[in-house]
């Protein structure tokens, strides 16, 4: 659901150049202390041995398979061959990396505070980075790749807003890298990031994992010459459709707190870069106990409406491998919890979290980063899903598939 906006609709910014950013670059030793800390969570922990989100810190096993799901990997295949054969020999170099590299783990939803490999898509040649682009889209739902390309495209448009950053806030400053290679049979993938956006694609044994992926948009809704394009609309309105059918009386199941104002929060999710988030940047290894009502619980058409929700994030998989994860989150559905924070009027903020063994969902809104809203709105929003109990970056198939192919060795 969208409407058409206008940039006097948005809390634009009096000053400029108040955060230290040039060129896509953020310098992070020119913040403050604790903002430094929070935006190189991801620098900082990319390195350590990766575990997953867990329950209690012990991953639990055999909750994926690795039988094919029929997802044919084809298209994406021979558009990643073309688009590495299209590059010169030294970018290349840069622009593939072996299967096991750690920059699969190095990302951040803000701008990078290192100088990141792979290819940043404004500094192709149009013909390179068409092609890079075919590599997303042929791996994605057509759903999933237009909300990735409108999610960048409000990049930009935030930059126009503001009239401020416009090096870095355009629609092009994300980084593209290529994993393994590409090839029916054997492990491959492919990571996207920058502000606002990070995905990361796995191919494995006939299954594509997407996990993690951040998307975000401030704002959600275009103006000016992005004018009718918006994104995260049914994240928000289809959980809001979910949340006002649960029952008054459960709401101590399910609520977590009634506001997303700073002085109603416990100060470590009062914050203005993680907000609410839990499972972000540099949180691989996040202890996360399970919290909110639970899906089995529920009446039938509430159960549907939370498959409702769920399938909007898993819809931005391809068609055969989005109904094998829902069919998997189904076997969980005992253990699959649903929670909520805020507010559910038309205009007020709000935070939830779909927690399964197999699935976690978080979605937030934020104050203004670069808008100058201090409360959380409506217009800025951050999705995260994550695939827990090791299953991130494809981890726990990649594990799988090197047994049984390969002895065990392969991607670490």
């Amino acid at each position: 659901m969208s409407h058409q906006r206008h940039p006097g609709d948005f809390p634009l910014p009096t000053t400029r150049g108040d955060l230290p950013i040039v060129d896509s670059h953020l310098f992070d030793d020119l913040l403050p202390p604790e903002a430094a800390h929070e935006l190189t969570a991801g620098l900082r922990r990319h390195l350590d041995p990766y575990v997953g989100i867990t329950d209690n810190g012990t991953p639990r096993q055999g909750l994926y398979r690795l039988d094919g799901a029929g997802t044919s990997q084809n298209a994406a295949v021979v558009a990643a061959r073309a688009y590495l054969d299209g590059l010169a020999p030294h970018q290349r170099v840069v622009a593939a990396l072996p299967m096991d590299a750690p920059e699969w783990r190095l990302w951040t939803n803000a701008i990078p505070t290192w100088h990141p490999k792979g290819m940043r898509l404004e500094r192709l040649a149009d013909s390179d980075r068409d092609r890079a682009l075919a590599v997303i889209e042929a791996s994605l739902s057509p759903a999933g790749y237009a909300q990735v390309r409108a999610v960048m495209a409000l990049n930009a448009n935030l930059g126009e807003l503001i009239d401020d950053y416009r090096d870095t806030l355009t629609e092009f400053a994300y980084w593209f890298t290529v994993f393994g290679t590409p090839a029916g049979d054997s492990p491959w993938g492919w990571q996207l990031m920058g502000h606002h956006v990070d995905l990361h694609c796995v191919f494995v044994g006939g299954q594509v994992v997407l996990a993690p992926v951040f998307l975000g948009a401030e704002p959600t809704t275009g103006t000016g010459r992005f004018e009718g394009v918006h994104a995260l609309g049914d994240e928000t309105e289809v959980a809001l459709a979910f949340r006002r059918t649960l029952d008054p009386g459960r709401e101590d199941e399910f609520l977590m707190g009634p506001s997303l104002r700073p002085e109603d929060l416990p100060p470590e999710l009062a914050g203005p870069w993680n907000g609410r988030h839990l499972a972000g940047a540099g949180s691989d290894n996040l202890v996360l106990p399970p919290e909110g009502i639970v899906a089995a619980s529920l009446p039938a058409d509430q159960r549907d409406g939370l498959v409702e929700l769920i399938r909007v994030y898993l819809d931005r998989l391809p068609p055969a491998q989005a109904e094998r994860t829902l069919a998997l989150v189904r076997e969980h559905f005992d253990e699959t919890r649903f929670a909520w924070r805020g507010g559910h009027d038309d205009e007020c903020a709000f935070y939830y979290r779909i927690h399964s063994p197999v699935l976690l969902v978080e979605y937030d809104n934020h104050p203004g980063v670069f808008l100058t809203n201090p409360e959380p709105a409506r217009f800025h929003v951050h999705t995260i899903v994550r695939a827990p109990n090791g299953n991130d970056y494809g981890r726990d198939l990649l594990a799988q598939h090197y047994r049984l192919h390969h002895g065990g060795h392969g991607a670490g």
